[in-house]
C-alpha cells in the first residue's frame, strides 16, 4: 500500500488552537490528509519518518520551538519539507529558517490560496525527497549486515584495491579476501562487481 494518499499528508504543529482548527479546516477542504499537533514534542512522538508528507510548524512556541524542531530534524536527516508560521516581528527568523532548508514562510494572517500552493510544491518536493531518503534508508540497512572485516574490505574494493593488495593491507590471504567478496556481494544483493560499487556509492536503489 502507498504511503503518499491521493494529495498527501500536512503536518500542522502550533500551540494555538484557533489556527490549527483553521489550517486543518482549509486542508481537509481541499483533499489533503491533516494531522494536528500542539506541541514540537507530542509531534516527534508520533511523527512517523516512513511517510511521504510535509510539515506547517509556528515559529514561537511553548516548550521546544519550531526553530528547534527544524533543528532536530535536520539533525535526524530527516526528508520533511518544512514551511514556518510567523507573525510581522518573525520575518527575519523566518529567512534565517530557509537558509537551513525551510521552503518558505506564511505570515499572519494567512493567504489561503497561498497555503494551497506552498502545500502542494512541499508534497510535490516530499515525493523526491522521500525517495532520497528511502535509498540512503536502504542502503544503510543492507551495509550494516556486513561484518568489520567485510566494511573493510568493501572500503578497499571501492577504492579500486586489488585482491592482493587488499590482502596485504588487512594481513589476510587472498583466498579469505575472495571469501569476503563473496559475502559482501550475497549481502549487498550485487550480482556484479559495478552492482556493489553503485550500492557502496550511493548511486543506485539497493535491492532489498
Amino acid at each position: 500500500m502507498s504511503l503518499f494518499p491521493k494529495k498527501g499528508t500536512v503536518y500542522v504543529v502550533d500551540d494555538d488552537e484557533a489556527v490549527r482548527d483553521s489550517l486543518q479546516w482549509l486542508l481537509e477542504g481541499k483533499g489533503f490528509r491533516v494531522r494536528c499537533f500542539d506541541s514540537a514534542e507530542s509531534f516527534l512522538s508520533r511523527y512517523d519518518a516512513r511517510e511521504v508528507a510535509c510539515l506547517i510548524v509556528d515559529i514561537r512556541m511553548g516548550g521546544m520551538t519550531g526553530l528547534e524542531l527544524q533543528t532536530r530534524l535536520i539533525d535526524a536527516r530527516s526528508p520533511l519539507p518544512i514551511v514556518f508560521i510567523t507573525g510581522h516581528g518573525d520575518v527575519p527568523m523566518a529567512v534565517d529558517t530557509m537558509k537551513k532548508g525551510a521552503m518558505d514562510f506564511i505570515q499572519k494572517p494567512f493567504n489561503e490560496e497561498q497555503i494551497i500552493g506552498l502545500v502542494e510544491r512541499m508534497l510535490d518536493h516530499a515525493k523526491d525527497s522521500f525517495t532520497e531518503f528511502q535509498t540512503a534508508a536502504n542502503r544503510d540497512a543492507l551495509l550494516s549486515k556486513l561484518t568489520l572485516r567485510e566494511s573493510q574490505v568493501l572500503e578497499r574494493i571501492v577504492a579500486g584495491r586489488l585482491n592482493k593488495q587488499i590482502a596485504d593491507d588487512l594481513g589476510i590471504s587472498i583466498k579469505t579476501v575472495e571469501a569476503h567478496r563473496a559475502n559482501i556481494m550475497e549481502k549487498l544483493n550485487a550480482n556484479t562487481v559495478a552492482d556493489l560499487l553503485k550500492i557502496a556509492l550511493g548511486q543506485t536503489t539497493p535491492k532489498t
